[in-house]
Protein backbone atom coordinates (compact mmCIF):
# COMPACT_ATOMS: atom_id res chain seq x y z
CA UNK A 1 0.00 0.00 0.00
CA UNK A 2 1.55 3.37 -0.90
CA UNK A 3 1.89 5.67 2.47
CA UNK A 4 0.00 8.52 1.92
CA UNK A 5 1.66 11.87 1.34
CA UNK A 6 2.91 14.35 4.12
CA UNK A 7 3.78 18.02 3.81
CA UNK A 8 6.69 18.43 6.20
CA UNK A 9 8.87 20.84 4.45
CA UNK A 10 8.00 22.39 1.32
CA UNK A 11 10.23 20.10 -0.93
CA UNK A 12 8.03 17.61 0.28
CA UNK A 13 6.61 18.88 -3.28
CA UNK A 14 7.79 19.34 -6.54
CA UNK A 15 7.41 22.32 -8.36
CA UNK A 16 4.65 20.75 -10.87
CA UNK A 17 3.09 20.11 -7.19
CA UNK A 18 3.71 23.32 -5.60
CA UNK A 19 2.28 25.13 -8.60
CA UNK A 20 -1.09 22.96 -7.94
CA UNK A 21 -1.69 23.81 -4.27
CA UNK A 22 -0.88 27.56 -4.94
CA UNK A 23 -3.97 27.22 -7.88
CA UNK A 24 -6.49 25.44 -5.65
CA UNK A 25 -5.48 27.46 -2.77
CA UNK A 26 -6.69 30.42 -5.25
CA UNK A 27 -10.25 28.07 -6.15
CA UNK A 28 -13.02 30.29 -5.36
CA UNK A 29 -15.36 26.95 -4.94
CA UNK A 30 -13.37 25.08 -2.72
CA UNK A 31 -13.84 21.16 -3.40
CA UNK A 32 -15.30 19.28 -0.27
CA UNK A 33 -12.73 17.52 0.17
CA UNK A 34 -13.01 16.88 3.59
CA UNK A 35 -16.98 16.43 3.76
CA UNK A 36 -18.36 14.27 6.72
CA UNK A 37 -14.50 13.79 7.59
CA UNK A 38 -12.19 15.11 10.54
CA UNK A 39 -8.58 16.99 10.99
CA UNK A 40 -6.74 16.55 14.18
CA UNK A 41 -4.58 19.70 14.80
CA UNK A 42 -2.39 19.11 17.76
CA UNK A 43 -0.46 22.47 19.53
CA UNK A 44 2.66 22.09 21.32
CA UNK A 45 2.94 25.80 21.08
CA UNK A 46 -0.10 27.88 20.46
CA UNK A 47 -0.81 29.77 17.47
CA UNK A 48 -3.75 32.80 16.52
CA UNK A 49 -3.49 32.47 12.66
CA UNK A 50 -2.07 28.75 12.66
CA UNK A 51 -5.18 27.55 14.72
CA UNK A 52 -7.79 29.94 13.00
CA UNK A 53 -6.54 29.32 9.56
CA UNK A 54 -6.50 25.52 9.95
CA UNK A 55 -9.45 25.41 11.22
CA UNK A 56 -11.34 28.14 9.04
CA UNK A 57 -9.42 25.47 5.82
CA UNK A 58 -11.08 22.39 7.38
CA UNK A 59 -14.38 23.46 7.77
CA UNK A 60 -14.40 25.30 4.21
CA UNK A 61 -13.41 21.58 2.55
CA UNK A 62 -16.22 20.67 4.56
CA UNK A 63 -14.95 18.88 7.38
CA UNK A 64 -14.37 19.04 11.03
CA UNK A 65 -11.81 20.42 12.60
CA UNK A 66 -10.56 19.22 16.35
CA UNK A 67 -8.10 21.42 18.05
CA UNK A 68 -6.28 19.43 20.64
CA UNK A 69 -3.56 20.46 23.34
CA UNK A 70 -0.36 18.36 23.80
CA UNK A 71 -1.27 18.18 27.43
CA UNK A 72 -4.38 16.25 26.48
CA UNK A 73 -2.98 13.33 24.41
CA UNK A 74 0.27 13.72 26.78
CA UNK A 75 3.09 12.69 23.83
CA UNK A 76 6.08 10.74 25.14
CA UNK A 77 4.68 10.65 28.16
CA UNK A 78 1.10 9.25 28.47
CA UNK A 79 1.82 7.29 25.38
CA UNK A 80 4.78 7.44 21.94
CA UNK A 81 4.53 10.51 19.62
CA UNK A 82 4.12 7.36 16.91
CA UNK A 83 0.54 5.63 19.06
CA UNK A 84 -0.40 9.54 18.91
CA UNK A 85 -0.55 9.43 15.24
CA UNK A 86 -1.84 5.99 15.06
CA UNK A 87 -4.58 7.06 17.11
CA UNK A 88 -5.65 10.07 15.19
CA UNK A 89 -5.61 8.22 12.42
CA UNK A 90 -8.19 5.75 13.16
CA UNK A 91 -10.54 8.93 13.23
CA UNK A 92 -9.23 11.96 11.06
CA UNK A 93 -8.62 12.35 7.70
CA UNK A 94 -5.70 14.20 8.17
CA UNK A 95 -3.17 15.42 11.20
CA UNK A 96 -1.90 18.88 11.44
CA UNK A 97 0.92 19.15 14.12
CA UNK A 98 2.86 22.44 15.67
CA UNK A 99 5.51 20.93 17.69
CA UNK A 100 8.90 22.12 19.20
CA UNK A 101 11.18 19.41 17.65
CA UNK A 102 11.16 18.41 13.86
CA UNK A 103 11.50 15.13 14.64
CA UNK A 104 8.63 14.83 16.42
CA UNK A 105 6.99 14.74 13.37
CA UNK A 106 8.95 12.12 11.22
CA UNK A 107 8.30 10.35 14.18
CA UNK A 108 4.51 10.58 13.34
CA UNK A 109 4.68 10.84 9.59
CA UNK A 110 6.51 7.89 9.30
CA UNK A 111 3.66 5.59 11.18
CA UNK A 112 0.76 7.47 10.32
CA UNK A 113 -2.00 6.05 7.94
CA UNK A 114 -3.16 9.53 6.67
CA UNK A 115 -1.69 12.47 5.74
CA UNK A 116 0.30 14.57 8.57
CA UNK A 117 0.95 18.69 7.82
CA UNK A 118 3.50 20.28 9.40
CA UNK A 119 2.10 23.47 10.98
CA UNK A 120 5.46 24.79 12.43
CA UNK A 121 8.49 22.79 13.86
CA UNK A 122 11.94 24.16 15.09
CA UNK A 123 13.00 23.56 11.26
CA UNK A 124 10.06 24.82 8.98
CA UNK A 125 6.82 26.06 8.75
CA UNK A 126 6.38 25.49 5.01
CA UNK A 127 2.14 26.83 5.76
CA UNK A 128 3.90 30.02 6.22
CA UNK A 129 5.68 29.45 2.65
CA UNK A 130 2.52 28.65 0.72
CA UNK A 131 0.51 31.60 2.16
CA UNK A 132 4.09 33.84 1.14
CA UNK A 133 3.98 32.75 -2.21
CA UNK A 134 0.44 32.84 -2.82
CA UNK A 135 0.64 36.38 -1.82
CA UNK A 136 3.24 36.78 -4.23
CA UNK A 137 1.66 34.89 -7.05
CA UNK A 138 -1.59 37.18 -6.76
CA UNK A 139 0.48 40.43 -6.57
CA UNK A 140 2.81 40.21 -9.39
CA UNK A 141 0.98 37.43 -11.53
CA UNK A 142 3.75 34.80 -11.35
CA UNK A 143 6.45 34.27 -8.65
CA UNK A 144 8.91 33.22 -11.43
CA UNK A 145 11.55 36.33 -11.56
CA UNK A 146 10.48 37.69 -8.84
CA UNK A 147 13.45 38.49 -5.99
CA UNK A 148 12.68 38.03 -2.41
CA UNK A 149 14.60 39.75 0.04
CA UNK A 150 14.62 38.73 3.43
CA UNK A 151 16.06 40.36 6.18
CA UNK A 152 16.32 39.00 9.62
CA UNK A 153 17.48 35.59 11.02
CA UNK A 154 17.87 32.52 9.36
CA UNK A 155 15.27 30.80 10.91
CA UNK A 156 12.58 28.07 10.17
CA UNK A 157 10.93 30.85 8.61
CA UNK A 158 13.37 32.13 6.13
CA UNK A 159 14.45 28.44 5.53
CA UNK A 160 10.81 27.36 4.17
CA UNK A 161 10.33 30.47 2.09
CA UNK A 162 14.11 30.07 0.77
CA UNK A 163 13.14 26.27 -0.44
CA UNK A 164 9.58 27.65 -1.58
CA UNK A 165 10.96 30.69 -3.50
CA UNK A 166 13.71 27.78 -5.19
CA UNK A 167 10.83 25.21 -6.25
CA UNK A 168 8.99 28.62 -7.83
CA UNK A 169 11.52 29.98 -9.78
CA UNK A 170 11.88 33.15 -7.71
CA UNK A 171 15.45 34.46 -6.96
CA UNK A 172 16.28 34.96 -2.83
CA UNK A 173 18.45 35.96 -0.79
CA UNK A 174 19.01 36.65 2.95
CA UNK A 175 20.55 39.28 4.94
CA UNK A 176 21.84 38.93 8.79
CA UNK A 177 24.43 39.22 11.04
CA UNK A 178 27.45 36.74 11.08
CA UNK A 179 26.01 33.68 13.30
CA UNK A 180 22.52 34.04 11.86
CA UNK A 181 22.76 33.44 8.44
CA UNK A 182 22.37 29.52 7.04
CA UNK A 183 24.61 27.23 7.55
CA UNK A 184 25.97 24.29 4.87
CA UNK A 185 23.10 21.99 5.20
CA UNK A 186 20.59 24.53 4.74
CA UNK A 187 22.67 26.21 1.57
CA UNK A 188 22.55 22.50 0.64
CA UNK A 189 18.72 21.75 0.79
CA UNK A 190 18.06 25.33 -0.77
CA UNK A 191 20.45 24.38 -4.24
CA UNK A 192 18.65 21.07 -4.02
CA UNK A 193 15.57 22.58 -5.55
CA UNK A 194 18.17 24.36 -8.48
CA UNK A 195 18.49 27.64 -6.56
CA UNK A 196 21.60 28.81 -4.61
CA UNK A 197 20.16 30.97 -2.13
CA UNK A 198 22.30 34.27 -1.56
CA UNK A 199 23.38 35.63 1.69
CA UNK A 200 24.58 38.89 2.70
CA UNK A 201 25.76 40.61 5.46
CA UNK A 202 24.50 44.10 4.04
CA UNK A 203 20.98 44.43 4.09
CA UNK A 204 21.01 47.51 1.46
CA UNK A 205 22.70 44.75 -0.90
CA UNK A 206 19.94 42.32 0.04
CA UNK A 207 16.87 44.71 -0.95
CA UNK A 208 18.15 46.35 -3.91
CA UNK A 209 15.88 45.89 -6.77
CA UNK A 210 13.55 43.48 -4.53
CA UNK A 211 9.97 43.06 -5.36
CA UNK A 212 9.56 41.31 -1.89
CA UNK A 213 10.97 42.59 1.67
CA UNK A 214 10.52 40.26 3.94
CA UNK A 215 11.44 39.93 7.78
CA UNK A 216 10.47 38.25 10.67
CA UNK A 217 10.63 38.72 14.65
CA UNK A 218 14.59 38.83 16.17
CA UNK A 219 13.33 36.54 18.90
CA UNK A 220 10.54 33.45 18.38
CA UNK A 221 9.01 31.62 20.96
CA UNK A 222 11.31 30.14 23.06
CA UNK A 223 13.99 31.75 22.66
CA UNK A 224 13.63 34.08 25.25
CA UNK A 225 16.93 33.42 26.93
CA UNK A 226 18.65 34.76 24.02
CA UNK A 227 16.67 37.97 23.60
CA UNK A 228 19.38 40.57 24.52
CA UNK A 229 22.00 38.70 22.32
CA UNK A 230 19.97 38.70 19.18
CA UNK A 231 18.48 42.17 19.50
CA UNK A 232 21.50 43.77 20.06
CA UNK A 233 22.98 41.57 16.95
CA UNK A 234 19.98 42.95 15.06
CA UNK A 235 19.55 46.51 16.25
CA UNK A 236 22.11 48.31 14.52
CA UNK A 237 21.60 47.28 10.39
CA UNK A 238 18.71 45.18 10.04
CA UNK A 239 15.32 46.87 10.65
CA UNK A 240 13.52 47.52 8.03
CA UNK A 241 12.22 50.90 7.74
CA UNK A 242 11.50 53.37 5.02
CA UNK A 243 15.31 54.03 4.02
CA UNK A 244 15.62 50.45 3.18
CA UNK A 245 12.79 49.58 1.29
CA UNK A 246 13.06 52.91 -0.55
CA UNK A 247 16.08 50.71 -1.76
CA UNK A 248 13.73 47.85 -3.20
CA UNK A 249 11.42 48.01 -6.81
CA UNK A 250 9.60 50.52 -6.73
CA UNK A 251 6.90 48.36 -6.69
CA UNK A 252 7.97 45.84 -4.15
CA UNK A 253 5.52 44.81 -1.58
CA UNK A 254 6.62 44.21 2.48
CA UNK A 255 5.77 40.73 4.32
CA UNK A 256 6.14 40.19 7.72
CA UNK A 257 4.64 36.36 8.84
CA UNK A 258 2.96 38.26 12.37
CA UNK A 259 3.38 38.90 15.17
CA UNK A 260 5.50 41.97 14.62
CA UNK A 261 7.39 44.26 17.15
CA UNK A 262 6.83 47.70 15.58
CA UNK A 263 9.91 49.59 16.28
CA UNK A 264 12.10 46.38 16.08
CA UNK A 265 12.32 44.19 13.08
CA UNK A 266 10.34 47.05 11.43
CA UNK A 267 9.05 50.29 11.50
CA UNK A 268 5.65 51.20 12.01
CA UNK A 269 5.71 53.20 8.88
CA UNK A 270 6.65 49.83 6.90
CA UNK A 271 4.43 47.58 8.59
CA UNK A 272 1.26 49.35 8.06
CA UNK A 273 2.57 51.40 5.48
CA UNK A 274 1.03 50.93 1.13
CA UNK A 275 3.46 48.93 0.50
CA UNK A 276 2.42 46.44 3.19
CA UNK A 277 0.54 42.87 2.51
CA UNK A 278 0.74 41.48 5.88
CA UNK A 279 -2.97 41.16 6.69
CA UNK A 280 -3.57 39.56 3.07
CA UNK A 281 -0.85 37.46 3.98
CA UNK A 282 -1.85 36.38 7.16
CA UNK A 283 -5.53 35.66 5.51
CA UNK A 284 -3.89 33.58 2.96
CA UNK A 285 -2.64 31.09 5.73
CA UNK A 286 -6.17 29.97 5.12
CA UNK A 287 -6.41 30.03 1.86
CA UNK A 288 -3.22 28.24 1.69
CA UNK A 289 -3.94 25.34 3.65
CA UNK A 290 -6.95 24.69 2.26
CA UNK A 291 -5.33 24.42 -1.25
CA UNK A 292 -2.69 22.01 0.23
CA UNK A 293 -5.12 19.87 2.19
CA UNK A 294 -7.04 19.58 -0.95
CA UNK A 295 -4.16 18.55 -3.06
CA UNK A 296 -2.99 16.27 -0.71
CA UNK A 297 -6.99 14.23 -0.09
CA UNK A 298 -6.68 14.29 -3.90
CA UNK A 299 -8.29 16.70 -5.57
CA UNK A 300 -6.69 17.78 -8.82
Amino acid sequence: MRPPPHLLEVDDLSPAELAEVLDLSDDPSPPQALNGKGMALLFEKPSARTRHSMEMAVVQLGGHPVSVAAAEVGIDERESAEDVARTLACFHAAIGARVKSHSLLERMATVSSVPVVNMLSDQAHPLQALADLLTVKQEFGEISGCRIAFVGDANNVSRSLAIGAGLAGAQFVISGPPGYQFDRDDLDRIAATGIAAEVVDDPIEAVAGAHVVYTDVWVSMGEEAQASEKVDAFASRYSVNEALIGQADADAIFLHCLPANPGQEASEEVLYGPQSRIWQQAENRMHAARGLLAWLLGVT
